[in-house]
């Protein structure tokens, strides 16, 4: 049936223009543009990853001109740490011609001190944008931000790479003048909490009889910490009278030259027949006990002659300081060991541990006179001993503060002073630790350095393949699009022709009214 008032061919031809024309739009506006996904009503789900993407971008962006900012300040904590080396290497030249006694030490102390204001210039002035890494100013690692962290879930962390400062000024440390550490510090002296003493613990062995018909060598046999330490005595003849073996004893053991037994006296007893025992200091319990075994013959009569059974043992001297490992230890922490009428200070510096305290302190305590100390661990608590060998009872005590200020550590350079031969032989000792230090802080800025850079070539690259990424997300394909386009304007041809063709029907109605 045919109609005037309805056309369906035309509005069918109009629809299939309409949505010809729509497309052609949505295809020209991707070449203008160069993006399938330009807006969120384009595909929302896509366009909210793109944005994602782009922000994350954005976030590496930043974090890559961080991490440029962060390697231009560790290369030049690298390069001054890596002059003070040479210029200390060059004061080791100094020393080492300072050695010879026929030389003007005056004139070396001279060059000496040139080099040294040299290297606290190189210190002092090697910052970049105000922050310097080896003047002790920052006592805590530099974080240096390196990555933006995006997990499942969507949330988001940053990550640094710490950057380990080293002090190389010549400072003095300084004792903390803030909330006590006492808390940290558990003191346990020989003779009460306040006092490690110097009086040896003594003991004795007495001899019944005599050594019997067979002559020989005895052995004696010491334990020292758990070690078991066998001598052998000298040659007794038959009949040797107890007197005689305890001779034998005390020549034996006060003749050994192990380690263990420095420190341990014996001595024969007024009868002759007591071999008494003496110990000036010591960090462990020693027994010494006479054995019965003869190497080149056998006892006769032991049992009768009271050689069974015949040990002594010496309680352990020393006084002691056992850090609480539960506890935190930072920056400025200063602990504190007073024995007789020394104090002897070590400051914490960044990221050092009790295990660095108690070792500090141990070696100033073994640089002074009269006095010894070792560090001891038991599942993680470390203990510092301390054994007085001056003669002389002594104080002891322990302490500790927070807000201290560590030494430098080229400390000890401004005490090198080669006018004297004492002084030569010291500076010499001194120089090597100082190269060393120095050393060690150019090997760790170095290390810090390569791995800035390593994480900024990754950045780097990470952010191209981000791009790269979000361009196959929402870039248009200019090839299929321009294909697309040619098609389109033909259709839209062939619309055009299509809806005239419909338009002209209702004018063949005409026809039948003639």
């Amino acid at each position: 049936m045919s109609s005037i008032l309805t056309n369906t061919s035309a509005m069918v031809a109009l629809q299939t223009m309409r949505g010809i024309n729509r497309d052609m739009a949505d295809t020209q506006n991707q070449i203008a543009t160069g993006m399938k996904v330009g807006s969120a009503k384009d595909n929302a789900a896509v366009w909210a990853i793109s944005r994602v993407m782009e922000s994350d971008v954005q976030g590496f962006k930043a974090i890559q001109e961080s991490l440029s900012l962060g390697e231009s300040t560790v290369a030049v904590a690298r390069q001054a740490t890596e002059t003070v080396t040479s210029l200390l290497t060059e004061m080791k030249g100094k020393i080492v011609a300072a050695q010879e006694e026929n030389v003007d030490r005056a004139k070396i102390q001279t060059d000496i001190t040139q080099l040294q204001e040299q290297i606290s210039s190189v210190v002092n002035s090697a910052q970049f944008n105000g922050l310097n890494l080896v003047n002790g100013a920052s006592s805590n690692p530099v974080n240096v931000l390196s990555s933006l962290d995006r997990a499942a879930d969507g949330t988001v962390s940053s990550s640094a790479i710490a950057v380990t400062t080293h002090n190389l000024t010549t400072t003095a440390a300084q004792f903390g003048d803030g909330d006590s550490l006492a808390a940290n510090l558990t003191v346990d002296g020989l003779t009460g909490a306040d006092e490690v003493a110097a009086g040896a613990d003594t003991g004795a062995l007495t001899f019944g009889g005599n050594i019997g018909t067979n002559g020989g060598e005895f052995d004696v046999v010491i334990t020292v910490g758990g070690e078991t330490i066998t001598l052998q005595t000298a040659t007794l003849d038959d009949n040797a009278t107890a007197a005689e073996v305890a001779d034998a004893i005390r020549a034996a053991v006060n003749g050994s030259e192990n380690a263990a037994l420095q420190g341990i006296n014996l001595v024969a007893g007024g009868t002759g027949a007591e071999l008494e025992f003496s110990m000036g200091g010591s960090f462990e319990d020693v027994t010494i006990d006479v054995s019965d075994v003869v190497a080149n013959s056998d006892l006769t009569g032991a049992d009768a002659n009271g050689w069974e059974d015949q040990a002594q043992t010496l309680g352990a001297t020393a006084a002691t300081v056992e850090f609480d490992s539960s506890a935190e230890i930072n920056a400025g922490d200063s602990y504190r060991v007073t024995v007789g009428s020394e104090n002897f200070d070590y400051v914490a510096g960044a990221g050092d541990s009790f295990e660095d305290v108690a070792d500090g302190l141990a070696a100033l305590v073994n640089a002074a006179e009269g006095f010894e100390a070792r560090v001891t661990e038991d599942g993680g608590t470390f203990t510092l001993e301390v054994v007085n060998t001056s003669g002389t009872d002594a104080a002891f005590a322990a302490d500790g503060a927070e807000d201290g200020q560590a030494a430098g550590g080229l400390f000890a350079m401004a005490g090198l002073n080669v006018t004297t031969q004492e002084g030569a032989q010291q500076a010499l000792d001194d120089i090597e630790a100082l190269i060393q230090f120095s050393i060690d802080a150019a090997a760790g800025f170095g290390s810090a350095q390569a791995r800035i850079e390593i994480q900024s070539d990754f950045v780097g690259n990470l952010i191209d393949s981000l791009n790269t990424g979000i361009g196959t997300l929402i870039d248009a394909d200019m090839e299929a699009q321009s294909a697309r386009l040619q098609a389109l304007q033909v259709q839209q041809q062939l619309a055009t022709q299509s809806l005239s063709i419909a338009n002209q029907a209702p004018q063949n109605l005409l026809a039948l009214f003639r």
